[in-house]
């Protein structure tokens, strides 16, 4: 068997959280496989080193000295190599960044350097081969990740490695000029590289011990997920659940390997996995739920619209003719509904209002703005009669107003709008009529 382990910057903010990795992947010879974050917060004050990166890089594309803030970088570095007793030297590593810093190699070069770094320490200190993922990940002309060609020499080098470590985060351009993901990309190394090397596990560390059924900003100490299918994560991680980046699932979705989310500071619970499918039941009807504020709804209404042909397409034309991308379309015989995020939509509104008149001829459009969307998600819910009428009855008790309702035909989640004001309590009533009384 092998493992893939990838950290999070929690993980390595300091010497200390270093030997705990450490001691995880020596207790168990499956882990043959690391993929590091860059150091994060060690308290809660502090600075990620990839914001200070970002920071750094900044004063060199201004044209400003940025030496005392890279020599900032670099005494966090020596304090982990000093703190592990490692004989490390990064003063060279540190030269070629100066340079390219003052060559202004880019944003993306200089992101990257935390995981690059963070890689050559760990692979010192665990006695692992370093490769540098701009050798091994790669993105094609337009920035896109390049799956096959990446999957084709990533596993070709990784087949002679024993044990090895791949800093996240980052790849190449077919030019050679390093390439990010998104933030929290690591995540999405640590697919590629299960995927590579056909892992039987991929183990995700962080900080928290798996997944929670709900935000604990929210729901004080919400129970945590023992067992949930990827098509449940997507629906989660859209609607706002951050703890692993949602394109993670992909590459290990296709080869059957399941996730499993550890917390670094408890290596002794069995935290969350993740799974394409599974016979387990859920504890609960639901397996969890996730929100966000910030959406504003357009509803459009049209005698006869129901048998007026591609009306609903000359709708949505408006949306796609300014750039603005749709959540939900919930629609009645003579009513449709556009849910849209507000940011994205406060300054195109008289154009797309324009739009949709010129379009579709409605008979009047009402603009109702500040809701919010709460995804409730559990692949126990189409065995499960009720639920919807619990939801309503729960937040009926509560005397908060649905602005929508719309249930997806996989019967796996109900979304539900509200006003922003009573997204908190929302919440707070779904979870307690579906965990905390059993009904």
């Amino acid at each position: 068997m092998s493992k893939v382990v990838k950290f999070g910057g929690s993980s390595l903010a300091s010497a200390e959280q270093f030997k705990k990795v450490g001691n995880i992947i020596r207790a168990d010879k499956e882990r043959k496989y690391v993929v590091p974050s860059a150091p994060g917060k060690r308290f809660k004050e502090d600075t990620k080193v990839t914001d200070m990166l970002y920071d750094c890089y900044r004063l060199a594309e201004e044209g400003k000295d940025f030496h005392e803030d890279l020599k900032a970088i670099r005494e966090r570095y020596d304090e982990i190599i000093e703190g592990l007793g490692l004989k490390l030297d990064l003063g060279a590593e540190f030269d070629v960044i100066a340079k390219n810093f003052q060559e202004k190699a880019g944003s993306n070069y200089a992101a990257s350097r935390g995981e690059y770094l963070n890689g050559i320490v760990m692979a010192k200190y665990l006695g692992y081969e370093f490769i540098d993922a701009a050798t091994v990940i790669f993105f094609d002309e337009e920035g896109n990740f390049d799956a096959d060609k990446t999957n084709g020499i990533l596993s070709e080098r990784l087949s002679k490695c024993k044990n090895a470590v791949v800093p996240g985060f980052y790849g190449a351009m077919p030019d050679g000029s390093v390439k990010t993901f998104s933030r929290g990309g690591s995540d999405v190394t640590g697919s590629i590289v299960a995927k590579a090397v056909k892992a039987d596990v991929y183990e995700n560390w962080t900080d928290v011990s798996g997944f929670l059924i709900a935000d604990p900003r929210i729901i004080k100490n919400p129970e945590s997920i023992e067992t949930i299918t990827y098509r449940e994560l997507r629906e989660l991680s859209y609607m706002g659940a951050t703890v692993l980046h949602e394109d993670a699932i992909f590459p290990v979705r296709q080869e059957g390997i399941p996730i499993n989310i550890r917390n670094t500071n408890a290596p002794e619970d069995s935290g969350t996995w993740i799974v394409g499918s599974t016979c387990q039941k859920s504890k609960y009807v639901i397996t969890g739920i996730a929100g966000k504020k910030g959406f504003c709804a357009i509803n459009i209404e049209k005698d006869m619209m129901n048998s007026e042909i591609g009306f609903g397409r000359k709708v949505l034309q408006a949306f796609e003719e300014n750039e603005i991308s749709f959540e939900h379309v919930p629609s009645g015989i003579d009513t449709m509904t556009v849910f849209v995020h507000q940011d994205e939509f406060m300054h195109k509104e008289q154009k797309v209002v324009a739009g949709i008149h010129r379009l579709a001829n409605p008979d009047s459009i009402d603009i109702e703005a500040d809701l919010a969307l709460i995804a409730v998600v559990g692949r126990g819910m189409k065995s499960a009669r009720g639920t919807a009428g619990r939801i309503f009855s729960a937040l009926a008790h509560s005397k908060i107003n649905v602005k929508m309702i719309d249930q997806g035909s996989s019967e796996l989640n109900i979304i539900i709008g509200v006003a922003n004001a009573d997204f908190e309590d929302a919440i707070k009533a779904i979870y307690d009529i579906f965990v905390m009384t059993k009904l």
